[in-house]
This record gives structure tokens, C-alpha cells and sequence, in this order.
């Protein structure tokens, strides 16, 4: 594992006691029944009742193990060793059958011989990797012939944008900050946690990597994935800026007469 990812891990390792600890997660309500997906992803996935579903970079499984909670036989995957252990603490808690390895993204092949009807990965997931080619590789070559991949991830062109530059609601303004075009040099980032901002945390440092749609898109067809859509949504499943008003669809949105961008993609893909 290069530098990059022993630091990056590093960070998760310690930041998984803080998340679950955090409103952010919420993990008492989740004990309670309450499903950690978004409506995005379950409707466009659709009943994956009886369905073996793959969940790459899943941190500590709340939404491998909400999944599982609707039928399917899920495996969840992180390279954090102390996220799949908390995840297979909250599974054996809850009685959720579910299976979680611990394995860099990268180095799965050599740690999974498998493949699964549901290929599944979500927000806050592919930016932390280097090699966006290579993740599609890999992630197609866990599709099962007819099987499916999805993703719903925050847009690229959002994370072109500061999320922190003002804690002032009131300022209705975006700040370019990153580039959109993926370069080899990561992004170093020191901002305290997004989960708890007044966690205090030792292994602050992260990196992490633009990748534009196009990148994306084209990591999957070289995978050998067919494209079935593509979609874009002007909301976001989190206050990504301070100025986001939450509405009753549960989402974040860009005040009225003010100009948006897409803050949510989603692509659902087939293995033919």
C-alpha cells in the first residue's frame, strides 16, 4: 500500500469511532429500524430481495447492512480494519446476516473470487482513489453476466467548490477552489471531521483525487460495463454547502433565484 492510502487509512481508522459515535450517523435510529439509504438509490435499484449485492468502500456497514435489511445477501468491503470491525459488531448485534472483508479496493482481487447480481457504491467513495481506471476494472469484474452496477456519489463538479469557506448561511456564493480534471498530484486536505467538526482527531491529514464524469464513465465501459443511464440531481444528500436549505423531501437545495449545479450523479450500468 503506497503512502497515500497508509495515510488515508490511518485517518479512517481513527475517524470510524468519531462517526460512530455522531449525529451525522445516527447509529441509535439506525438500531431502531430506520434504513440509511437514500430514496435515489432504492428506487432506482429497485427490490434487490434475494439479490448477492457487492458493497465496495462500505466503511462500518450501515448501508451494506440496510440493504441486507431489505433482502439481499450482502458483502460489504473496507480498507479499514477498525470500520469492518465495528461493522460485524453491528451486524452480530443486530442479527443481520452480512459478511464484511477487509480490503484496499485495489488489492480485492487478490482478496475476493466472486461475483455478485449487485455491484454497489456510494457518496463519498471514488475521490479517495488514485487510479479511476482501474477501480472500473475492477468493480466491473465483480458483475455477474446480467448483473448490475450503481453508483450515487456526489457530482465532481461540486467538489470543484470550498464547502467550508464561510459558516455564514447568509453568504450565497460558491468559491472555485479545486480543479475538475483529474491530475496524478492528489489534494491535501487537513479540515476537521465532516461528521463531527469538533472531534478532536490526530490523523487529520487526507488525500484524495478529482476525477471528472467523463473519467468516470468511461472507467466503467472500458471495465465492460454497458451504460443503462446517467443521471444528474441539483440537491444533495447533505449540507455539502452552508447556504443548502433542507426541504421536505429530506434533501439539500440550492436557495431559490440563486444559480445550482449538479450536486448528485448517479449511473446504473449491465454487464451484458
Amino acid at each position: 500500500m503506497d503512502e497515500h492510502r497508509t495515510v488515508n487509512r490511518a485517518h479512517w481508522d481513527e475517524a470510524t469511532d468519531v462517526h460512530i459515535a455522531s449525529d451525522f450517523y445516527d447509529v441509535a435510529s439506525f438500531r431502531a429500524g430506520t434504513s440509511r439509504l437514500h430514496g435515489i438509490e432504492r428506487a432506482e435499484l429497485g427490490d434487490v430481495s434475494g439479490k448477492t449485492l457487492l458493497h465496495l468502500q462500505c466503511h462500518f456497514g450501515l448501508d451494506t447492512l440496510s440493504w441486507a435489511r431489505l433482502g439481499a445477501d450482502v458483502t460489504g468491503v473496507d480498507f479499514s480494519e477498525r470500520a469492518i470491525t465495528e461493522a460485524r459488531a453491528l451486524a452480530a448485534e443486530l442479527d443481520i446476516p452480512a459478511r464484511f472483508l477487509v480490503s484496499d479496493l485495489y488489492e480485492l482481487p487478490s482478496n475476493l473470487d466472486e461475483q455478485f447480481d449487485i455491484v454497489f457504491t456510494s457518496y463519498g467513495a471514488i475521490y479517495w482513489l488514485e487510479d479511476i481506471k482501474r477501480w472500473g476494472e475492477i468493480a466491473a469484474s465483480y458483475v455477474k453476466q446480467g448483473g448490475t452496477f450503481y453508483i450515487a456519489e456526489f457530482h465532481p463538479v461540486g467538489f470543484m467548490f470550498d464547502t467550508v469557506f464561510s459558516e455564514d448561511p447568509a453568504v450565497k456564493d460558491y468559491e472555485r477552489k479545486y480543479t475538475y480534471f483529474h491530475t496524478d498530484e492528489p489534494i491535501r486536505d487537513e479540515s476537521s471531521d465532516y461528521a463531527d467538526p469538533n472531534a478532536p482527531m490526530k490523523n487529520v491529514l487526507t488525500f484524495s483525487w478529482s476525477h471528472s464524469m467523463s473519467d468516470i464513465l468511461n472507467a466503467l465501459i472500458a471495465g465492460g460495463l454497458q451504460i443503462e443511464y446517467f443521471h444528474e440531481f441539483d440537491f444533495s444528500t447533505i449540507r455539502q454547502f452552508p447556504f443548502l436549505e433542507q426541504r421536505e423531501d429530506g434533501y439539500w437545495h440550492v436557495p431559490d433565484g440563486m444559480y445550482d449545479m449538479p450536486m448528485i450523479f448517479s449511473i446504473k450500468a449491465r454487464k451484458a
